[in-house]
């Protein structure tokens, strides 16, 4: 009896696998992929924001986790405590009000209490996006490990990043809730304005932490670049001074930023009480100035939803080159 023969006697028919079940030879040497390693190869697959806004939605949980780990890092044995939050807004606020002095001084107009309050309310919305955008840029370089082994929607980290940088921005609100009628802050119905700039403010800001943290991981000066430009970009966005100061041409070039849609429209709501839905003309030395017009708000919005819907699609195509990159 052949060796064959006596093999088919020990195992029962019922147990020998069909013809067409049988593993062949190539298809052993295949490597066994989970559905997400399968999800994350495919490069060249057809990918939009809804799927990875729905996927990221499914990982709630580890971007707060991730959100709040950053919060307990950040003021854990802080001499200042929650303090920290209010540090940079007012260091900005003290070199405003220094180079809003100087310019009263040299003109010999008095300095209006608006003004300062411009200043103020400015500067704690700045001090956000570039604390978010500044230590977001690094999210992934910072969590190589994690990357590298574990399977997740890396678009987390610099969003984790982002909802972090919230609590200091929420800080900051309550200080100016208490600050602001001291200045000038009018109590109307343009104030509804107010929490659709804040979610463009967010917005805009998820979107340049994303496309920065993945531009970061492929070119490492990226991070060095984002820190020159975040501590020279205040003074090309209208923080220390309003856009109506430069006169009518340059005020347009200045609203070009998108950034400057934002706090312009958050210095007339909140100090003015204007219809952002209006134009308005302001009066200054040189004459009148265009200082806002309704398409304005149209062109930050669509800067923020395309930045960040374009930087979610970018992110989920190129997250699996993470690893080779690392």
């Amino acid at each position: 009896m052949s060796s064959l023969q006596r093999s088919s006697l020990l195992i029962p028919p019922s147990v020998l696998p069909p013809a067409e079940l049988a593993p062949t030879a190539e298809s052993a040497r295949l490597p066994r992929r989970s559905p997400d390693t399968e999800r994350v190869l495919n490069a060249h697959g057809h990918t939009n924001a809804r799927q990875v806004l729905r996927e990221i939605a499914s990982r709630r949980d580890l971007l707060t986790q991730l959100a709040t780990r950053d919060i307990r890092i950040r003021y854990k044995q802080a001499v200042m405590g929650f303090a920290w939050a209010l540090l940079t807004p007012f260091l900005l606020v003290g070199a405003g009000t220094l180079l809003r002095l100087a310019v009263v001084t040299m003109s010999g107009a008095p300095l209006d209490r608006g003004d300062l309050g411009s200043v103020v309310l400015k500067s704690f919305p700045w001090a956000f996006f570039s604390g978010a955008v500044g230590f977001g840029v690094a999210s992934i370089t910072s969590n190589l490990p994690l990357v590298t082994k574990v399977y997740f929607p890396r678009a987390i980290l610099p969003l984790g990043v982002v909802l972090a940088s919230t609590f200091d921005l929420g800080i900051g609100a309550v200080a100016l809730v208490l600050v602001m009628p001291f200045l000038g802050a009018q109590l109307s119905w343009a104030l509804l304005w107010v929490p659709l700039l804040t979610i463009l403010l967010l917005t805009l800001t998820a979107g340049f932490a994303v496309l920065l943290s993945c531009a970061n991981l492929f070119f490492r000066d990226v991070k060095y670049i984002t820190q020159v430009l975040l501590t020279f970009g205040v003074f090309f966005t209208p923080v220390l001074f309003d856009a109506p100061s430069f006169g009518v041409r340059a005020a347009r070039i200045l609203m070009l930023n998108p950034l400057a849609p934002i706090f312009e429209g958050l210095r007339l709501s909140v100090l003015r009480g204007h219809n952002l839905l209006e134009p308005l003309v302001q009066m200054t030395r040189t004459g009148p100035v265009t200082a806002w017009e309704p398409w304005y708000l149209v062109y930050g919005a669509a800067w923020a939803v395309f930045l960040l819907a374009g930087s979610l699609i970018l992110f989920q195509r190129t997250q699996y080159l993470f690893a080779e990159y690392a």
